[in-house]
């Protein structure tokens, strides 16, 4: 069934739209010229990561999210922990990027798995001619078990080679995945991804002269009713942030459009009635931009209190760069000083007591720190 924008209750969504606007417009000024603008724009990115995985009904400690993606884990990673590192390496992406590159073609192509097809299909293409080349040398060589054998190490050392920038936090495009690679027991064949993703590329179109929270709330509603994508759902509200900061709303950071909807009863977000689902979006970046303030204040007011300890001290001092590594993140552990800073253990665990902060796990081992 396609998705359709007639009898939209304006009458209803334009006292919403027009508050969540003011609030998003006054986060994002307040944003732009914040002193903890960078830690802020991090923090947010965690935050949201859990918080997608959260709506799924999956929960991911905070703590556990910041060690994996410190390559520190005190366990071994979990799949929902590794889905919202890939939530969290997605929110990078996007905001490293220019504020129009995620809606693009080659930026939509690429968030959604499918950048990769037509690269893919050369490399494929020119592999064969290489191992047609190889086995004619072969056939006169009389030697085609030690080139395939060499096809078989250079497809391990390519495979070697993506892993270490994808650890290492290089953007590498996505594998495009063909229909019939899938496994039946994963995915539903019959699942028409490229129809549904044109009928959302549609509905983005035709509301190209609404107004952009509004916007924002009908192409949530859209991706959600249409049911994009099987096993990345979490994508679309990234794809809506993206549109707020190409417009301008949210031109200095990244709505977390996950956060906000935690606070939303599942009863409404999954409401019979559109208008009620439109309400429901609407209030959720209404409320994602109030956290997103108190918790830029509360940084504000966290790293004015922590300079107040930089004072009398030597110019060698490892504390000013321990208050940037604390307000990047929203916790830290002894690992983690050590490796940002050059320091000892010993010197981290001393730095850590200077500075004030406040023991957050209650765990006499593996401990981490942030700030109240």
């Amino acid at each position: 069934m396609t998705y359709t924008l007639d009898k939209l209750p304006l009458e209803t969504l334009i006292g919403p739209v027009a508050r969540a606007t003011e609030v998003l417009v006054r986060l994002d000024e307040r944003v732009a010229r914040s002193p903890v603008r960078d830690g802020f724009v991090e923090r947010q990115h965690f935050a949201d990561a859990a918080s997608a995985l959260w709506l799924e009904g999956e929960l991911v400690h905070l703590e556990d999210l910041v060690l994996h993606d410190a390559h520190m884990d005190i366990r071994t990673p979990t799949h929902e922990l590794t889905r919202a590192h890939a939530v969290l390496r997605t929110r990078r992406r996007i905001f490293a990027q220019k504020p129009d590159w995620a809606l693009s073609r080659d930026g939509f192509l690429a968030l959604t798995g499918r950048g990769g097809a037509m690269s893919a299909a050369g490399e494929k293409s020119r592999d064969g001619e290489g191992a047609g080349t190889a086995s004619v040398e072969a056939d006169d060589r009389d030697d085609a078990e030690a080139d395939l054998l060499a096809e078989e190490f250079a497809e391990i050392d390519a495979v070697l080679a993506r892993s270490s920038k994808i650890l290492s936090g290089a953007d590498v495009p996505a594998k495009a995945a063909r229909p019939d690679d899938r496994p039946h027991l994963i995915y539903d064949l019959d699942w028409n991804e490229e129809e549904r993703l044109a009928e959302w590329h549609a509905v983005l179109a035709e509301t190209r002269g609404q107004p952009v929270v509004l916007r924002a709330a009908v192409l949530l509603e859209a991706w959600s009713d249409i049911e994009m994508l099987q096993h990345a759902t979490w994508l679309g509200p990234l794809l809506v942030a993206a549109l707020l900061r190409q417009e301008g709303l949210a031109a200095h950071h990244l709505a977390c459009i996950h956060l906000g909807a935690k606070n939303i009863p599942r009863e409404r977000r999954r409401a019979r009635n559109r208008s009620d689902r439109l309400l429901a979006c609407l209030d959720g970046i209404h409320d994602a931009a109030l956290a997103g303030l108190k918790e830029h204040d509360r940084l504000v007011l966290a790293k004015s209190q922590m300079e107040r300890r930089l004072k009398q001290r030597r110019v060698s001092s490892k504390l000013p760069d321990l208050v940037e590594l604390v307000m990047s993140r929203p916790l830290v552990s002894a690992g983690m000083i050590q490796e940002r800073l050059k320091v000892t253990k010993q010197g981290a665990l001393n730095l850590v007591g200077e500075l004030g902060l406040r023991e957050m796990t209650g765990r006499g081992r593996f401990r981490a720190w942030g700030i109240v």
